[in-house]
């Protein structure tokens, strides 16, 4: 058979486009392994343009690549993803050596130039490459209708397009059937979901829907959107088991005028007030959120209020980026990238020095606690484990040790299963447990 590796660099969006991807081909090829150093005749490259790092490692595997097909280990180099489907103007020129330039929604026209014919009854297949992990993420959108000042993604992803619930369902019942126990929903905006297709907002009926799935333990809400979050999610995710109490929610900032000028359509009032709402509705929720720091109209006085707010907060899990201008988009064309970067570094370390310590003092209010996990992996003598709270690749963990007198003489046989443990310690992040 002709031979297949695809790199997928980016997010887990990415992630999901390669695994459907190659449902389509699977039959056709022999699929070589992401990281395994072989000849292939096909190489593909899932790219990512969001921001400046990810489109220079993007640039940079392209390159590697290009170097494998020069050296006679690659028979025909494809590109597609976010970052062809942003530039496509400019890269053939810049890097002839690529055969063959794909956007962000071409997976079809991808599929096709393999010489296979896409199949309608493979679209909610996924080819998983690697071990075997309890979780997958399940993409329920494309595309965002969202404007956000300092945002490429409608530039790349186009418009929102909400995947039908019924079709979600089949795709979650094959991950299902695989093994998978919990389930990670992504889109660019989550929260939006069912507008386009159903003219509301139907999350919470899609949730209804995926905890009926006999196997299924958890689904999980990643990338939700603070404006007109829907109550009913809330409502569904106090009551219903099968709901992570978990909300990442990307909050970006609490300043009236930084979020207004970030064309975030809520101002810090409503943000507080939301806030407060999950944590009324939803008790014991654990939220996530990320921020920006040094974005153009962020003084010293608005970022001021950005740490008092993640103090007074006490966001669970809390990340953070600096400000960087992207061509295309509101903000490079109408507002000059105004704080230093050295003070953009400066804030951004001040404003994670401030979450270690909220997330130590979390992490410790739990010692003792009986907790329900997820043992994703075992390495090195250690189980890694998630409970409700942690979402995994972004989150911290919780870690196991090994007993072979009371756990058995294979330290296999846990992977993938769901446990009772004991949480014993903390630090800033993990997390460490005993087996009850």
């Amino acid at each position: 058979m002709r031979t297949l590796q695809v790199i997928t660099l980016g997010c887990s969006k990415n992630t999901v486009d390669t695994q459907h991807l190659l449902a389509q081909v699977r039959d056709d090829f022999q699929i070589v392994p992401e990281g395994m150093d072989a000849p292939v005749d096909y190489l593909l490259v899932n790219t990512c343009g969001f921001i400046g790092d990810a489109k220079e490692e993007s640039v940079n595997t392209i390159l590697e690549c290009a170097g494998r097909k020069k050296a006679g280990l690659a028979g025909k180099l494809i590109v597609f993803g976010c970052l062809s489907q942003r530039y496509a103007d400019s890269l053939p020129e810049l890097i002839p050596e690529v055969d063959g330039w794909y956007g962000a929604r071409d997976l079809g026209p991808v599929v096709r130039a393999l010489g296979v014919r896409p199949s309608p009854l493979r679209e909610t297949e996924r080819f998983i490459q690697g071990p075997p992990l309890p979780y997958a993420f399940l993409k329920i959108s494309e595309g965002c209708d969202r404007r956000c000042s300092y945002c490429a993604i409608p530039l790349i992803r186009g418009a929102h397009r909400s995947v039908p619930i019924e079709t979600v369902v089949k795709e979650a019942e094959g991950l299902v059937r695989g093994g998978v126990k919990e389930l990670i929903l992504i889109a660019q905006d989550t929260t939006y979901y069912g507008l386009d297709l159903y003219g509301r907002r139907a999350l919470g009926d899609l949730l209804t829907c995926l905890s009926g799935i006999e196997g299924l333990h958890w689904i999980r809400i990643h990338y939700s959107y603070p404006q007109d979050f829907p109550d009913d999610v809330l409502d569904i995710m106090a009551s219903n088991p099968k709901v992570c109490r978990y909300i990442d929610i990307p909050l970006q900032h609490i300043s009236d005028n930084v979020l207004g000028m970030m064309h975030r359509h809520v101002d810090g009032a409503t943000t507080r007030a939301l806030v407060r709402k999950m944590r009324e509705r939803v008790p014991g929720v654990a939220l996530r959120t990320t921020m920006i720091v040094g974005h153009p109209g962020e003084g010293e006085e608005e970022f001021a209020e950005l740490l008092d707010f993640v103090r007074e907060t006490g966001f669970e899990r809390l990340g953070a980026f600096t400000y960087s201008e992207e061509e295309g988009t509101f903000d490079a064309a109408n507002f000059p990238d105004s704080v230093p970067e050295e003070v953009k570094k400066e804030r951004l370390g001040i404003l994670m020095e401030e979450q270690r310590g909220i997330s130590l003092a979390y992490n410790l209010s739990r010692v003792g606690e009986i907790a329900e996990v997820l043992v994703d992996d075992y390495a090195g003598g250690t189980y890694v484990c998630r409970s409700e709270f942690e979402s995994p690749e972004v989150d911290g963990e919780i870690h196991l040790e090994y007993d072979p007198s009371t756990m058995g003489p294979d330290p296999e046989v846990l992977r993938g299963k769901l446990v009772k443990v004991r949480i014993t310690g903390a630090d800033e992040y993990d997390l460490t447990a005993k087996l009850l």
